[in-house]
């Protein structure tokens, strides 16, 4: 399980501070807000999703779901307190999840 949570944060990382450059963000505390906003949130779903799918029965996609949304509101909290670049907070988090979560499935279909 330590495997699965350390790569899919490793590939959260790459991925929103990827997109985070591409939307524009510049400078230590910008990118530094993007990864501490994923270290707070992707563990947290990781172990929440396999708890509820593989321990609990429930459907993934419902899981992945709910966890997602949890996650993206989460980050637009930080963004909205914290960032001083990121003018629509919400769509920033929405977008770099969608992009994230997005690559993490195609990843795995893959693999």
């Amino acid at each position: 399980m330590l495997r699965v949570l350390a790569v899919s944060l490793a590939l959260t990382l790459a991925l929103e501070e990827g997109f985070a450059l591409a939307w524009g963000l510049r400078g230590q505390r910008e990118l530094g807000l993007v990864a501490l906003a994923s270290c707070l949130t992707n563990p947290p779903a990781v172990l929440l999703y396999h708890t509820t799918v593989r321990l609990w029965g429930w459907n993934p996609a419902a899981a992945a779901a709910a966890l997602e949304c949890g996650a993206v509101l989460a980050e637009w909290r930080c963004y909205r307190a914290f960032s001083e670049q990121i003018r629509r907070p919400f769509w920033f988090s929405l977008a770099a999840n969608a992009v994230s979560y997005g690559v993490g499935r195609l990843l795995n279909q893959l693999l």
